[in-house]
């Protein structure tokens, strides 16, 4: 049997597994200090896009800063405009608008489940479904997805 670096087996990742290890890859360029997200674009099993959460370009991130939502104890889905980060599935989609790079009828992949801003994003942005793996509890993204008819999986439960 032919021996794999870093204990990776012969066996080929499915196709989900394969973009949500990009997605993982991904994240960990966050600068985030809260929670480190990765999101990539697909397209016909092609990689279009990825993106990470982070302060925009020439902007100082939290790591430099400190977070302003944990100083002011702000909890987890409220007063986003309180976070100088650029969520990961945004960050995505505005990397493909600044390449040129349609995103129209692509798919998701992002290693959390978006907020309901990345899902107004993700609905105007033609993108047909999202996976994703860590629940991030936001009522308004389940409503918006189901009324857009936009496909919303959990992988890996």
């Amino acid at each position: 049997m032919m021996e794999f670096p870093s204990g990776l087996s012969s066996d080929r990742p499915t196709w989900h597994e394969y973009f949500m290890g990009i997605c993982d890859l991904v994240s960990s360029r966050s600068t985030c200090i809260r929670r480190k997200v990765g999101a990539v674009l697909v397209k016909e099993k092609r990689i279009l896009c990825s993106g990470y959460n982070g302060a925009p370009a020439n902007v100082p991130h939290c790591r430099e800063t400190g977070c302003l939502r944990a100083k002011l104890n702000v909890p987890s889905g409220e007063k986003h405009e309180l976070c100088r980060g650029v969520h990961a599935e945004q960050n995505a989609i505005i990397q493909a608008a600044f390449h040129g790079i349609p995103v129209n009828g692509s798919i998701l992949y992002c290693t959390n489940q978006p907020c309901s801003i990345c899902a107004k994003m993700i609905i105007n942005a033609g993108i047909l479904a999202v996976y994703y793996r860590d629940v991030y509890e936001d009522a308004l993204t389940l409503d918006m997805f189901d009324n857009a008819k936009v496909k919303l999986v959990r992988l890996g439960t």
